[in-house]
């Protein structure tokens, strides 16, 4: 099947190919002889019921930054005559990323959005999380001071963190008996609008926080990050060391209760982060790792995401071709 294919992302010149999952799906694409289409956000326009974006044709190459691509001419195009069009952008998960989410549901008749955007809005990593308590380590959401300093009188050393963050950004460990505690819930009001995510630390993020991917609802490879010294946040770019790690039981069970939500919200393309047993959030945004997987001996993801795209839209076109009998 020859597909027309659109990839909503930030700018593609600031990317760092051999670490970026947009990249390998796009290359994917590009080798199986897919037209690839690249667009950014900021371009999306919607009019009279018509949702159009500047496109241009993309060729992507495997090589360093700067590298790695070039552009063919920008024009305005109805984004309803692509297949698919993979929604990237990275967080913040704001206004602005819930709006795009709200446009690009015009197109659910005419194009396969990867992941849907009425389920990436409804199901942000921090909050569908929650539907999962019995899988967390014990949390809070609030921007109640008073709820935030019992939590830490029960649970004594806590994580506390943006809602809607991403990359480790914003992420403190405060001992039981840290007195930066109002401080820092200050610097939370004044930089935060939305609640704050508090939960108990586990001790065990110093042996790794894994990223489990799962593709159709079903795990393919397990990514563990493991934090630099003297440092609490595993995100590679801070200083994490990635290792390929085959999942627990415990964590295939995990997978295993999550699967049914993940796949009846239609999503794709998941990335779920587990410590010492305990899922903390689900991925559903911008989900990476899955270079670094390849890399490191596992599985090729961006050509299982195409194969469950290939099934998706099979499932999808069927329907209406025995509607038109």
């Amino acid at each position: 099947m020859s597909l027309k294919i659109a990839v909503q992302m930030d700018p593609i010149k600031d990317i760092e190919p051999s670490g970026d999952s947009s990249f390998a799906i796009m290359l994917e694409a590009q080798q199986r002889g897919y037209d690839v289409n690249y667009y950014n956000p900021n371009s999306l326009a919607l009019s009279d019921n018509i949702l159009s974006a500047n496109v241009a044709p993309i060729k992507l190459f495997d090589k360093k930054k700067g590298e790695h691509f070039t552009l063919g001419e920008f024009k305005r195009q109805e984004l309803s005559i692509f297949d698919v069009i993979h929604l990237r952008q990275d967080p913040p998960f704001d206004m602005n990323y819930i709006t795009t989410t709200h446009l690009l549901d015009r197109l659910e008749e005419t194009t396969l959005v990867v992941n849907p955007p009425t389920s990436v809005r409804n199901a942000p990593e921090k909050i569908l999380v929650t539907e999962f308590v019995e899988l967390m380590p014990p949390t809070l959401i609030t921007r109640d001071r008073a709820q935030i300093l019992e939590f830490r009188k029960k649970h004594g050393d806590i994580i506390i963190k943006p809602l809607y963050g991403n990359g480790g950004a914003g992420v403190f460990l405060l001992s039981a008996g840290d007195q930066n505690l109002s401080a820092l819930i200050e610097l939370f009001e004044q930089n935060f609008v939305e609640p704050f995510m508090i939960q108990k630390y586990l001790p065990d993020v110093k042996k790794g926080y894994k990223r489990i991917i799962l593709v159709g609802g079903e795990p393919v490879a397990g990514l563990n990050r493991i934090p630099a010294p003297n440092e609490v946040r595993s995100n590679m770019h801070v200083g994490g060391k990635p290792v390929l790690s085959e999942l627990t039981n415990r964590e295939k069970e995990i997978c295993k209760i999550i699967a049914p939500a993940l796949k009846e919200r239609g999503l794709i393309f998941v990335g779920i982060d587990v410590i010492g047993g305990y899922l903390t959030e689900i991925n559903v945004t911008s989900p990476t790792g899955i270079r670094e997987i390849k890399r490191f001996g596992g599985p090729d993801i961006a050509r299982l995401i195409w194969d469950e795209i290939d099934i998706t839209l099979a499932k999808k076109i069927a329907p209406a071709k025995k509607g038109n009998k």
